[in-house]
């Protein structure tokens, strides 16, 4: 329960809708990058601030690699780091948990729901 503990601080960063598409995404090209726009189309209903927000933290924490082409406009180009690249084998088995096991904890909500409190 620690704010400093390393799972909670890594559970801050990384646990996100967002951030996980956005790794999933960018570990289905890895090695290669992939541009903004072409992470926008691929992560259904994120804004560009929330992509931009997204990208950045995960450059920060050394996650993403950022390069620019001096274009007009600007391309930006993206891809996963070795760091970035190891995490996504632990969000992949989250990923599979989920899939494996939300139609239960669907379930049991609709129970819990129709059960009189």
């Amino acid at each position: 329960m620690d704010p400093h503990c390393p799972t909670r601080q890594l559970l801050d960063r990384i646990g996100t809708k967002w951030m996980s598409m956005t790794v999933k995404v960018l570990a289905e090209e890895a090695p290669d990058e992939v541009r903004f726009a072409e992470l926008r189309r691929r992560i259904p209903g994120i804004s560009q601030k929330m992509l931009s927000v997204t990208l950045q933290s995960l450059a920060r924490d050394g996650l993403v690699a950022r390069r620019v082409e001096p274009t007009v406009p600007p391309a930006v180009h993206y891809r996963l780091t070795e760091l970035g690249l190891s995490l996504e084998g632990p969000l992949s088995a989250l990923r599979v948990w989920a899939e494996t096991h939300m139609p239960e904890i669907d379930r049991n909500n609709r129970l819990a729901d129709e059960v009189p409190h």
